[in-house]
């Protein structure tokens, strides 16, 4: 009488390849370990070089913005009329102010960890978000026209005529966003973003060694210890 095995659904033809193909089909179907820890390091290198792009770029857009031509008009003076311009910086100091701002929180995340590096990633997000609400609020403000009105016409009441505005505002109110955009990055990513090495801050020094005690049977050291101005004896 022969007994019967169960094959439990395999079943080998006698060269043990069912076997084979069952050990490759879950050596391939197991996760990698390595690609799944590689996963958020180049996650966070993405999220650097694109924070990075936004908030160099967005205060290099703010900071020409704001010297450009915001506004002009004319006023009404002793024989005719005069050209009157105002450049954003005329406007309002708030956006070239926030884009210096910005651009030092950016450097900063990289010089501190954890709690700190959220503090200033915070920052960077609201420098950006003061930008876009100071060049939308001031892009049809007519304050600083008014006074050069004044001051041409001599007359303090005097105010600017045919006043009209340019698109410079609104360009700084992007770069304002795009600084924005970086904060937001840095508050999310910035835990994985590398650091300053350890060994430029402070009380890293080495802890000297201490002198080897000398071997009295061995004369060359005894002469060496004198030669460094110690007591060989130990006293």
């Amino acid at each position: 009488m022969v007994e019967r095995r169960p094959d439990h659904g395999l079943t080998d033809p006698g060269d043990g390849s069912a076997g084979v193909q069952a050990i490759v089909e879950y050596v391939t179907a197991a996760p990698d370990p390595r690609s799944e820890a590689a996963a958020p390091a180049r996650s966070g290198r993405r999220s650097l070089a694109v924070a990075l792009l936004f908030g160099a770029l967005g205060a290099a857009v703010a900071l020409l913005a704001s010297r450009q031509r915001w506004a002009e008009g004319t006023a009404t003076v002793a024989g005719g009329t005069f050209p009157l311009t105002a450049k954003g910086s005329d406007v309002t100091g708030v956006p070239a102010a926030l884009a210096i701002v910005g651009l030092a929180a950016l450097v900063a995340v990289f010089a501190v960890r954890r709690a700190g590096r959220v503090a200033v990633a915070a920052l960077l997000a609201l420098s950006g978000a003061g930008i876009v609400v100071a060049a939308l609020v001031s892009a049809s403000d007519s304050t600083a026209l008014d006074e050069k009105a004044a001051q041409a016409s001599g007359d303090t009441s005097a105010t600017v005529a045919a006043l009209s505005h340019t698109g410079w505002p609104y360009a700084a109110a992007v770069g304002g966003l795009l600084i924005l955009l970086a904060g937001l990055l840095a508050l999310r990513f910035g835990g994985r973003w590398p650091a300053m090495s350890g060994r430029y801050e402070r009380g890293t020094d080495r802890p000297r060694r201490s002198a080897r005690p000398v071997d009295p049977e061995r004369p060359e050291e005894i002469w060496k210890a004198l030669d460094r101005g110690e007591d060989p004896t130990g006293a």
